[in-house]
């Protein structure tokens, strides 16, 4: 077990006592010099293979830590071990999006005519063109209503049609998840709330009121394209169906309680955000038709528009909150503006690969999309740190990832802790992983990537219990107690 060292003790030259027992009588007063006990209390540092032993994981681990100004490897345990990177693969994503698109491309929006306004009406059809934006929500859509309304604009002659054919539709990221899991939605060049709609149930007499809305902070319009319906049973929670178009659930009545809320994805979001859209220029007096799903031609009148926040600002909020939809429409973006559109996010993903291993000093590299849900992707510890170095330990991909507050070895939270560690974590059921950027207490920086993983025990799990598999939350736990007790080591062994 490695304890971390606190910023107190090393600044008291005492970061030796938080190793071993043997200095668990230290004197009050600091030791001079300082370097010369921490250079003793590295013999006190338990080795790597040690703590691997001690985490008792099964399964396979891959590690390498490095300089990360001079890329120098410094330790590694299977470094070139192709694993799943889970989350990990969202820090490439940003990478490639960033080098493809800029650190100010924006997202846009579009509400387009093709036929003038002559007394209100739109003597020709309606587009609403998606460009994928995956944080448009329902206050963005407010906005274009208010902005068509501010056009004058009462009704349309024809049709309502809603685009997001502009990206490949994929009816969800990753095929094997079960069909009720908000993270993992449709994706389309149109997309709506994350592609997720609102479900909330309250107890009523004997029964259940339920509501399906595309719900903000500011809006809570209910959708159609959405419906649940109760059924009297245990197993299975949800059931899911669709029906052209409309999504078509069930929840079992003994999983309710008295009340509650959860985001469900949306299989259809081009027609759930035309829905939406519809219902809010209702409220604005605009009379639309139901939307129409299929590919805009060229030409029109742009009459409002919508733009992101830059990608800049948009990849920080995928790293911090691990978005999935956010990484796939990234990546797909990139790829469309390096190669064309790309026939499929399997396609993107490979793309993606052939860029790191050409670009970023990467070898083996194989994604299977962008937000690392699919348990198909593979990466290496080695390709990862030589891609963290490559990005440069002073760019932005460093300011881009969240800190991460040290972990004890009973996986408690260190917040005086003399490192620092900005990185990127990822986690699927019996795959853990962590990749970043560690600050040494004398300011070393380093690039380090861990990637733990039991495929065997991953495989076994039966679709329908992919959610909340038995054993799962116990071995991520321990693999984090792993990979923290890892960069303490580091932190003490190769940070003076």
């Amino acid at each position: 077990m490695v304890k971390v060292i606190s910023k107190r003790a090393f600044l008291g030259g005492l970061g030796a006592s938080l190793v071993s027992p043997v200095f668990a009588n230290a004197p009050a007063t600091s030791i001079r010099p300082a370097p010369k006990l921490l250079d003793f209390s590295k013999r006190l540092i338990p080795s790597a293979d040690a703590l691997i032993a001690d985490a008792n994981l099964g399964g396979k681990i891959g590690f390498v830590v490095a300089d990360a100004k001079t890329g120098l490897i410094l330790e590694a345990h299977s470094p070139v071990l192709p694993l799943p990177p889970a989350s990990v693969a969202k820090a490439i994503t940003a990478v490639y999006g960033i080098s493809s698109l800029g650190l100010e491309h924006s997202f846009e929006t579009q509400v387009i005519a093709t036929g003038p306004v002559e007394a209100g009406v739109v003597q020709g059809d309606l587009l609403l063109v998606g460009g994928g934006d995956p944080t448009l929500d329902t206050n963005a859509l407010a906005a274009l209503v208010k902005a068509l309304k501010q056009k004058n604009v009462t009704s349309i002659k024809g049709d309502f049609i809603v685009d997001g054919r502009g990206l490949p539709y994929e009816r969800m990221i990753d095929p094997g998840q079960p069909d009720h899991l908000g993270y993992n939605p449709a994706v389309s060049a149109l997309n709506l709330n994350y592609n997720r709609v609102h479900f909330e149930w309250k107890r009523a007499g004997q029964g259940f009121d339920v509501s399906m809305e595309a719900r903000s902070d500011r809006f809570r319009p209910a959708v159609k394209m959405a419906r649940m319906q109760i059924i009297d049973r245990k197993v299975p929670v949800y059931t899911y169906e669709d029906a052209k178009g409309i999504d078509n659930w069930t929840v079992a009545r003994g999983a309710l309680g008295k009340g509650g809320s959860r985001w469900l994805p949306v299989r259809r979001p081009d027609l759930y955000a035309g829905e939406v859209f519809q219902v809010l220029a209702r409220s604005e007096g605009i009379r639309l038709p139901s939307p129409t799903a299929r590919p805009s031609l060229p030409g029109g009148t742009v009459l409002a528009a919508h733009r992101s926040r830059p990608l800049r600002e948009v990849a920080q909020g995928m790293l911090k909150y691990s978005t999935n939809l956010t990484a796939e429409l990234i990546g797909l973006s990139a790829s469309a503006t390096r190669d064309g559109r790309p026939d499929s996010l399997a396609a993107s993903g490979a793309a993606m690969a052939d860029w790191m291993n050409t670009e970023l000093g990467a070898k083996r590299a194989f994604f299977k999309d962008h937000s690392g849900l699919s348990d198909q992707s593979r990466l290496s510890a080695s390709d990862m740190v030589k891609a963290l170095n490559s990005a440069g330990p002073e760019g932005y991909l460093q300011d881009l990832m969240k800190n991460v507050t040290p972990l004890d070895a009973r996986g408690r939270a260190i917040n005086d802790a003399a490192y620092a560690v900005k990185a990127k974590t990822g986690t699927l059921n019996f795959v853990s992983s962590l990749a970043g950027y560690l600050t040494a207490p004398e300011g070393r920086l380093l690039s380090f990537a861990i990637f733990t993983a039991d495929l065997e025990r991953r495989a076994a799990i039966p679709r329908a219990n992919r959610e909340r598999p038995p054993g799962a939350k116990g071995w991520s736990r321990r693999s984090r107690v792993l990979q923290h007790q890892l960069l303490s080591r580091w932190a003490l062994e190769y940070g003076t």
